[in-house]
């Protein structure tokens, strides 16, 4: 009851905030819908509908039967978690929660395991880190490497931490176990693929139109959650106490805003505490990108709150881990990446750009690069097969 009384009045705190402040709320707004359009939509599409696709044609269950070795062994998960992984880390928020949520629902994960695959797959776009941040807003290609290098390892160092320490629930409801099936891993894949097909029976037709049509359900609602973030963010500004960092509440509330605004903060460290700042608030996301994930998990029995503290966890981790890395990651990337022009100006004591906004120029669309998000989903894919099976016993027997 308290809460529902508690979550009204904010409600009618913001709509009350919207009508006297319309002008500032209509800006904000398409500040995150210019975010969606040029990032998150061209880099969500294809990896939503590709996971349903993959789903109804028994592609997940072929893949996971490779990938259980490895995914076992590291993460105590089972093998379809290595793909949801892949897609994760190259779809960008929230991919990795709809291809969890996805798994889920159809029974190849227990809640205790869905939790842990959330924590290591609901990452940012790999392109975002590294074309807009490292290339828009840093104009140092290099940092973005860097950033990415160290989101990445926050997650891994996290989930593999948790899978050792943490005792976990092994079962995996309405599944077969995988390594009672006789023969190598590809008659496993095979056998698994052939038998997942015959359950699902859609036409390739019938299969493409709902994955398509639930694709784009899902991006508008993500949609949603980024315009509603970036209109909060706006009229919270004038409230934030003085003391704090301008960027903190952007960060806090939307990752995509927030990493700008950091990106153009003064620090009295220089650009590494940009950077780790910047790899923060990624490897946190936001409460946009939480809510994001909170609407693919529902009905799951995943908790949206137990996710939270993973991502301040990561965050935390990522923060550390770039200003301790930050030298040699720097000087190793920038001998394979291309220089740029020099960073966004600096504006502000406090530490954030003009009210955080985000400008289309500063902004690298993403949707001539999807072809290369899928050339980096598949060249992980085979990279995680390839681990597997030389991880395998019956690789190495023979």
């Amino acid at each position: 009851m308290t809460r529902t009384i508690i979550l009204a009045c904010l409600s009618i705190l913001l709509v009350a905030s919207i009508i006297t402040r319309p002008d500032e709320a209509f800006q904000a707004s398409l500040q995150g819908l210019t975010v969606w359009w040029n990032i998150v939509f061209p880099g969500l599409l294809p990896f939503l509908a590709l996971i349903e696709l993959m789903i109804a044609f028994g592609a997940v269950h072929a893949i996971g039967a490779l990938l259980q070795p490895l995914m076992s062994r590291l993460f105590r998960l089972p093998g379809e978690a290595g793909l949801v992984m892949a897609l994760g880390w190259t779809g960008g928020f929230p991919c990795g929660a709809e291809a969890t949520a996805s798994l889920r629902k159809s029974g190849h994960i227990t809640p205790r395991e869905g939790q842990r695959l959330l924590a290591l797959s609901h990452v940012p776009s790999p392109l975002f880190m590294l074309l807009v941040i490292g290339s828009g807003f840093l104009h140092r290609p290099a940092i973005g490497a860097a950033i990415a290098a160290a989101v990445w390892s926050s997650a891994l160092l996290a989930s593999l931490l948790h899978a050792r320490f943490v005792k976990t629930n092994a079962s995996k409801p309405g599944n077969q176990p995988q390594q009672e099936t006789k023969g190598s891993l590809l008659k496993q894949a095979a056998a698994a693929m052939l038998a997942a097909r015959n359950r699902d029976g859609r036409t390739f037709g019938k299969a493409l139109g709902d994955a398509v049509t639930l694709s784009v359900y899902k991006l508008m609602a993500v949609g949603g959650f980024m315009m509603f973030g970036a209109v909060l963010v706006r009229l919270a500004e004038p409230y934030m106490p003085e003391i704090l960092p301008a960027f903190l509440l952007s960060g806090l509330l939307e990752s995509h805003i927030g990493t700008y605004a950091a990106a153009s903060a003064t620090f009295a460290g220089g650009l590494p505490w940009n950077a780790a700042a910047i790899a923060a608030i990624l490897s946190w996301g936001g409460a946009s990108a939480l809510l994001q994930a909170g609407s693919a998990i529902s009905g799951t029995g995943i908790s949206l709150s137990r996710l939270a503290v993973a991502r301040l966890v990561q965050g935390a981790l990522a923060f550390v881990l770039t200003l301790a890395a930050w030298k040699p990651l720097t000087a190793l990337f920038s001998r394979v990446l291309p220089a740029a022009a020099p960073a966004l100006e600096q504006t502000d004591k406090t530490g954030a750009a003009t009210s955080a906004i985000v400008r289309a120029g500063d902004l690298h669309t993403l949707w001539p690069y999807t072809p290369v998000l899928l050339l980096l989903f598949l060249f992980m894919s085979a990279s995680l097969i390839a681990a597997s099976l030389l991880a395998s016993p019956n690789t190495r027997a023979r």
